[in-house]
C-alpha cells in the first residue's frame, strides 16, 4: 500500500460550527466547503467535520459524533498558544509541565472533542528511559 495521506474526520452535529472553531481559534483553511462537510487544512496537516447524520455514514453509525476524541496539535510555545486561546475556548486541564515530556494544556472542543496543545520538554524521573 502506498499511503498519501491520512487525517481525522470528526463527526459533528454542527458543521459550520466546527470548521469555525478549527478555522478561527486555530487557524486552519478550508480546502472543500459544503453544508455536510468541510475540508480543513493548516500547512501540511488536514483534517475534516462531518454532519454525523450525513447519507455518506453507515447507518448503524449515524448520529454519532466525535466526543471521545482527543486531537493533538503539537507547537513550538504552548505558553503562547494558550495566552492566544484561553479566553477563546474553554480549557478543561491547565497549562502545566508533565514528567513524561510534555508542557500541555487541553481545550474542548465542539461536540466534546479535546484539544491537546503540546510543547515538548524534556522528560524527567520515571520517564527518562521510556523514550528511544
Amino acid at each position: 500500500m502506498h499511503l498519501q495521506s491520512s487525517y481525522p474526520v470528526l463527526m459533528t452535529r454542527d458543521v459550520a460550527d466546527a470548521a469555525r472553531f478549527w478555522t478561527d481559534t486555530f487557524g486552519f483553511e478550508p480546502t472543500f466547503t459544503s453544508d455536510w462537510y468541510v475540508s480543513l487544512r493548516r500547512g501540511t496537516w488536514e483534517l475534516a467535520v462531518l454532519d454525523a447524520d450525513h447519507l455518506t455514514v453507515p447507518a448503524t453509525h449515524r448520529g454519532r459524533t466525535a466526543a471521545g476524541v482527543l486531537v493533538n496539535l503539537e507547537v513550538d510555545d504552548v505558553d503562547a498558544e494558550h495566552e492566544r486561546v484561553r479566553d477563546l475556548v474553554r480549557v478543561v486541564l491547565p497549562l502545566r509541565s508533565e514528567a513524561f515530556g510534555q508542557r500541555h494544556f487541553i481545550a474542548e472542543g465542539p461536540d466534546g472533542v479535546l484539544v491537546d496543545v503540546i510543547t515538548p520538554i524534556p522528560p524527567t524521573g520515571e520517564y527518562v528511559d521510556s523514550f528511544s
